[in-house]
């Protein structure tokens, strides 16, 4: 989860029908989740609340990701949600976040990533990085559209209820398609 405050609850929509569906969940929360209050929530809330749902720790430092993928195998990753700044930092290989470094661990195992974006920059500064990210094996996108054409021009949102779908067709190798909708 990274800090798209305004989207964690249909996240944790998300991570609850993941759950119920029989998923097991290794939690992984940005710096910003993990420590920052704000008008949609305390992080303490979001903690408690992934904690419940997940029936485990959050992994939220880089040298606790680090070990995802060499000595953790993940069957997949989800970013969900993945800001346009964790999205740039992924498609420039930087890995400064747990998150970034989550990801990097994971997809050394050539395993599939799935990103549910939501960023208000993403047909602006970062639509160069969707693409960049769409070219590389193993990245995949939860199918996203823009949120407010009129006035958030440049945002775009993973549709969440299409992440069982997305994660189903990434674990076989393929994009859900329409990615845009």
């Amino acid at each position: 989860m990274c800090g798209s405050f305004c989207t964690l609850e249909n996240s944790m929509a998300i991570l609850r029908q993941l759950v119920s569906m029989g998923t097991d969940i290794l939690p992984i929360m940005s710096d910003s989740v993990y420590t920052t209050d704000t008008r949609f929530g305390t992080s303490q809330k979001w903690i408690n609340e992934v904690k419940s749902v997940c029936g485990r720790d959050i992994v939220h430092t880089i040298p606790d990701a680090e070990p995802l993928g060499p000595k953790i195998s993940l069957d997949a990753l989800i970013i969900c949600p993945c800001t346009g700044n964790t999205l740039a930092k992924l498609a420039n290989g930087i890995t400064d976040t747990p998150v970034c470094m989550a990801a990097k661990a994971h997809l050394r195992q050539d395993r599939p990533l799935l990103i549910a974006l939501a960023s208000n920059d993403a047909m602006s500064a970062n639509l160069g990085n969707i693409a960049k990210l769409s070219s590389r094996k193993n990245i995949f996108f939860v199918p996203m559209k823009q949120d407010d054409p009129v006035k958030k021009p440049h945002s775009l949102v993973a549709d969440f209820s299409l992440l069982p779908d997305a994660l189903k067709a990434a674990l076989g190798g393929k994009q859900l398609r329409k990615m845009f909708l």
